[in-house]
């Protein structure tokens, strides 16, 4: 399987401020959410803004603006530009064995 054809999930965290997004991270990485539905979550809207392209990272990746992260240990990747938080997390072929 060729890895262009792999997509993530996109989960927003509405807030430009760090620490916030990293007081709630563990807790929206967690969270169960259906595509397009919207949550708060200690005051912060969280949504899951469905899928993206693995294109979509290395587009972004390359703008001045945007912050790239990654947490290796959970195998996601972190972008942040204005406002938003986007935590990319690779789909599995099949979550339940």
């Amino acid at each position: 399987m060729e890895k262009d054809g792999m997509l993530m999930k996109c989960i927003s965290v509405y807030t430009d401020k760090f620490e916030l997004f990293s007081d709630i991270f563990e807790e929206v990485i967690n969270c169960e959410l259906e595509e397009n539905e919207e949550k708060e979550v200690d005051g912060i809207t969280v949504s899951h803004s469905g899928q993206v392209p693995e294109h979509y990272l290395e587009r972004m990746s390359v703008k001045p603006e945007v912050v790239v992260m990654k947490d290796k240990s959970l195998g996601l990747t972190i972008l942040q530009h204005g406002k938003v938080f986007e935590i990319l997390v690779p789909e599995l072929e099949s979550a339940s064995v």
